[in-house]
Parts: structure tokens; sequence; C-alpha cells
């Protein structure tokens, strides 16, 4: 029988396991509609995310969403995961990015690190989440981010030794801001497509089609 302790750890060649919070509590003004609960390849884009999550024996596995947001949490039940609602989602991308490291810290206060994964990038996958934790395995920095279209970015892992820093941000500022600040301290994977987020609909056609 799976002992659930170790889940996280044979993924990730690390003594501890890594959480992961996907983002799922943004507006999606411009799209004009949830874009979580936007489908692609049959299945909303916060289950995708989530079950890219889990499948990668991330644990625990925190889905942040805004209050009220019945249909967002419908779309990730039946997966082993905790929806943490945040009523100051309206304030910016940082009180998300807050609340969902502070219950991963709270469910697993000896968990490693934190993967930080946003809903709207329909090529996540659990492959490429691997990799960043084997990244980590490898170089032992405390950031690993994914590498796209000139930039590094989501989705990326924050070790325990940095999450007070995201524990620090405020307004609309996100992961990517402490992936720039010492360039030194970060490992960068490829993730082809990961310039591919769902903000508009022609960035969903442009998903469909496999190509950015």
């Amino acid at each position: 029988m799976d002992d659930p302790s170790t889940r996280g750890r044979g993924a990730s060649g690390l003594d501890r396991p890594f959480g992961a919070v996907v983002l799922a509590a943004g507006q999606s003004l411009r799209l004009g509609r949830p874009k979580q609960l936007v489908e692609f390849r049959g299945e909303p884009l916060v289950r995708r995310a989530t079950r890219a999550a889990v499948e990668a024996m991330l644990e625990p596995v925190v889905v942040v969403i805004a209050p009220a947001a019945e249909a967002v949490r419908a779309a990730v039940a039946g997966l082993p995961v905790e929806v943490v609602e945040n009523p100051l989602w309206a304030s910016g991308m940082a009180s998300s990015l807050r609340a969902g490291v502070a219950r991963v810290r709270a469910l697993a206060p000896a968990a490693a690190g934190v993967t930080l994964i946003a809903c709207d990038q329909p090529l996540v996958d659990a492959a490429h989440l691997q990799q960043l934790l084997a990244e980590r395995r490898r170089t032992g920095r405390p950031v690993v981010a994914s590498e796209y279209a000139g930039v590094r970015g989501v989705p990326v892992l924050m070790g325990a030794e940095i999450l007070d820093e995201v524990g620090a941000l405020e307004g609309d500022t996100g992961a990517r801001d402490i992936v720039r600040r010492d360039p030194a301290r970060v490992a960068a994977v490829p993730f082809p497509g990961g310039e591919l987020d769902v903000d508009t609909a022609a960035d969903l056609a442009r998903a469909e089609l496999g190509r950015a």
C-alpha cells in the first residue's frame, strides 16, 4: 500500500516533499469569463494544472480561489487537494501567493519548499514539474524557474529557505519579482510553450493549435 508520508520524495529525489500552490483566484478581465473554467482538451484549466501537481507527487497541493467561486471549487473536486479561499484576492496576486504558501506551511511544516503554478498555462504537465524538482536536487538553488520566450517565470519552485520573501509580497507582484531579485540563486528549466497563457480568446485558439 502506498504510504502517504513518502509522496513527493521519489519524484523529487529529496529527503522532504515539496508542496504546490495552484493560483486560481484571478478575475479574467481580458477573457471576459473565468479562465479557470475554460476547457482545454476537454478539461478545465484549473483542474489540468492541479492534476499536474498531483501527478508530479507534490504534497500538499493547495488551490487558491476567490470567495464563493463554487464552480472553480467543483472543477477540482475528487482530487487529493485542499482549496483555500482568499478574501483579499482583489488586492492582487501577492495575496493569493501568501495565502497558498501559508497553508502549505501549516499543513506540512517540514516541506522542502513550494512549487507555484498558474492555472492559465495549458501546457503545464507533471513531467515539467518533475524537471523543476530534479533541477533543485541537482543544483541546490533556492529558486528553480521555468524559462520560455526569454523570461523566467512560473511554474517556479521555491525552497523553504526563501518562502518568507513570498510572505512579504504585496499588491500585484508575483513569483517573477522574486526570480528577478538575484539571478545567481536561480536555476532554470526550459519550458517550450510556457509563454502560452490564456488571457484572451485568441490565446486559447493558439493553445488549441499547439503554437505560441
